[in-house]
């Protein structure tokens, strides 16, 4: 039913989930307010917390004149689940105030008028007390010896007015139900991560057997300090659990495997265990254990794979075969993407023994959290139902809101954003695939609109599975420029190792895996001689995690603006907050210096077009002086970008 003062379309809501945020977050909150006539209205969001306190209550503000869209922003502080409604209401000051200024200056009921605003004033006065500003400007309004326009100014300028704005009077009061917002530990917003193999590191070749042996999660914590070094605070691991023997798969992903090759880790489960085991090869659950309170003893917290499939020597094929679908001869269908096959491979089954899957997914989910784990990245959640994906994460939120989940759905933009309102709090995103300026520009804007109320984009620069084109044929520049993108354009980002060193052969032209993937075969890299020759980007990478962590307008994911260049090949936007501004400019050709005109839309910046800004390249350490339109040339063998900051103005 509408109120008194309709308030329509209000948002973040949702048809299907709840509107999501972060602690810490700016959440925009939006709302169509009308009213009959030409009187004038006005509207708060309040903001309340878990325990139903109000929090917070901002004045809204029309998004521009004559829309009827009034925005304001709040910000959670903490997890749990908060709520936030509108409250609308006549505004008779300002009200007053409109038709005092057209009626005074042309003498027209200036005694009525004046005595309709002393009466409102004294009301006013009576609501707040201890305000003597009002009283007194009641009284200047009925002081007949002052020129009518000295009687208005003491009523509709100075004290009077602010007070009156900040506390106004309120008739024909119009509250909204409270909508739910569901806000999350800041983990889900922010986080830079690092996804790498265990048993690639400290692997070795045995000389005498002819045969790779595989590293452990003790070798692999050796890598951890260079992690941390390079501002990562999130260590994703593909799955650690045994792999399967039967039809593993070879290198460069052959239908079988030689001798020593290790398999697909996402061929999970052998007679040494399944999804609550570690790969005996990898140590056992007290190296896991020691890995993770490494990991966190340098500021890192492990992300899991959750990968629901099974090789086919899994132990649940043998308990539960209902767990599986089966094809007409009797055999257990293993995944395929015809023409694709993965033999190595069964698919789950969620429809035959719904609970009983569902109750050994739970699990085995708080399996790992209670060795520490409280990130997931799910793999492929697209393949599986909806409604299970609601109630397994509802289930782990209601004890362990603290687990942040990030889902792998590289498919239709539907479906992603179904699984993201479902609560997965991240999401794999199409970033990979865009790379002119369009199509970027046209991407963000659908993260960074209204999708963010629900769904978090993670974007990382490449995966085991994806070598983009780009990264093929323009070299370091193409790492670099991508890097920047990826960590300035959204609080999360990440890479896969081998990233910072440029790896970019593909198995053949047109194919965006790898050459020699690590997802078949074991892939240790000589870190230190990498650094020594400079063909690491390292530390590009650790100062855009550095600037990432010092700079708050970067931590946000809907404060993002776009500018105008005059050239196709680069790309300008800013993010801000508050008084942290930072504008970034890429040269997206990595093969040739670019040069354009960047025109800089001042006011979203908070600047009249007039102003000058003095601003520092944070990668190069230059300083300049910019306006509304600057001269940008990007060489990319040099530096592919500009990563400015905002000074202050004196």
């Amino acid at each position: 039913m509408i109120g008194r003062i309709p308030v329509l379309d209000p948002a973040p809501v949702l048809s299907y989930g709840t509107a999501q945020a972060a602690e810490h977050e700016t959440v925009p909150v939006a709302a169509t307010v009308l009213r009959e006539g030409h009187g004038a209205l006005g509207a708060h969001a309040v903001l309340y917390d878990p325990r139903g306190r109000r929090r917070a209550r901002v004045r809204m503000a029309e998004q521009a004149p004559g829309t009827d869209r009034y925005t304001a922003g709040l910000r959670p502080d903490a997890p749990g689940r908060w709520s936030f409604a509108i409250e609308a209401w006549a505004d008779p000051y300002t009200t007053w105030r409109r038709e005092a200024a057209v009626k005074i200056p042309i003498g027209q009921d200036t005694e009525l008028v004046l005595e309709e605003g002393a009466r409102l004033l004294e009301r006013a006065a009576r609501r707040v007390p201890r305000r003597p500003a009002l009283a007194a400007a009641a009284r200047t309004l009925r002081d007949a010896c002052l020129p009518a326009a000295e009687r208005l100014a003491a009523a509709a300028a100075g004290e009077a007015a602010a007070i009156m704005r900040a506390e106004p009077l309120r008739d024909a009061l119009t509250r909204t139900k409270r909508f739910p917002l569901q806000v999350h530990r800041r983990r889900a917003l922010v986080g830079s991560w690092y996804e790498f193999f265990p048993r690639s590191e400290g692997a070795a070749f045995d000389e005498e057997e002819g045969v790779w042996r595989s590293g452990t999660l003790r070798t692999a914590a050796k890598r951890l300090p260079a992690i941390a070094d390079m501002g990562f605070d999130v260590v994703y691991l593909p799955p650690v659990h045994p792999v399967g023997h039967t039809f593993r798969k070879g290198r460069n992903n052959a239908p079988s495997a030689a001798p020593g090759d290790p398999g697909s880790v996402w061929a999970i489960g052998s007679h040494e265990g399944g999804h609550d085991a570690v790969h005996p090869d990898l140590g056992d659950l007290r190296d896991f254990d020691a890995f993770v309170s490494e990991a966190a003893a340098h500021g890192i917290e492990v992300a899991l794979d959750l990968a629901l499939q099974c090789s086919p020597d899994h132990p649940w094929v043998a308990e539960h075969p209902e767990w599986f679908a089966h094809r007409a001869d009797g055999t257990i269908a293993y995944a395929e993407n015809p023409p694709k096959k993965y033999q190595d491979i069964y698919p789950l089954d969620f429809d035959t023994d719904p609970e009983g899957l569902y109750a050994e997914v739970l699990r085995v989910v708080r399996f790992w959290m209670d060795r520490g784990v409280r990130i997931f990245r799910v793999d492929n959640p697209h393949t599986k139902p909806l409604a299970f994906w609601e109630r397994l994460l509802g289930d782990v939120a209601a004890t362990d809101p603290d687990a942040v989940f990030l889902s792998e759905a590289f498919t239709r933009p539907a479906t992603v954003h179904a699984l993201a309102r479902a609560g997965f709090h991240q999401s794999y995103t199409y970033f990979t695939w865009r790379t002119g300026k369009e199509e970027l520009q046209e991407f963000a804007a659908s993260l960074t609109g209204e999708a963010a109320a629900y769904m978090r984009p993670n974007l990382f620069c490449n995966t085991p599975d994806i070598l983009h084109a780009c990264l093929q044929e323009g070299g370091r520049p193409a790492f670099e420029a991508r890097a920047v993108l990826a960590a300035t354009l959204a609080p999360t980002w990440g890479i896969y190792s081998g990233y910072e060193l440029c790896e970019n052969t593909p198995l053949r032209p047109g194919s965006e895996e790898y050459l020699d993937s690590e997802k078949y075969e074991y892939k240790p890299r000589d870190w230190d001689a990498a650094d020594a020759a400079e063909m690491s980007i390292s530390p590009l990478i650790r100062r855009l995690n550095c600037l990432r962590r010092d700079h708050p307008a970067l931590q946000e994911l809907r404060n993002l603006r776009f500018h105008h260049v005059d050239q196709p090949e680069l790309i300008c936007y800013s993010k801000r907050l508050a008084g942290d501004t930072v504008i970034v400019v890429v040269n997206l050709d990595p093969h040739r210096a670019r040069e354009a005109t960047v025109r800089l839309d001042m006011p979203t910046l908070g600047f009249s077009p007039e102003t000058s800004l003095s601003v520092r390249d944070e990668l190069s350490g230059e300083a300049y002086t910019w306006g509304q339109a600057n001269y940008v040339r990007l060489d990319p063998a040099v530096q592919p970008a500009h990563v400015l900051t905002v000074e202050p103005l004196p």
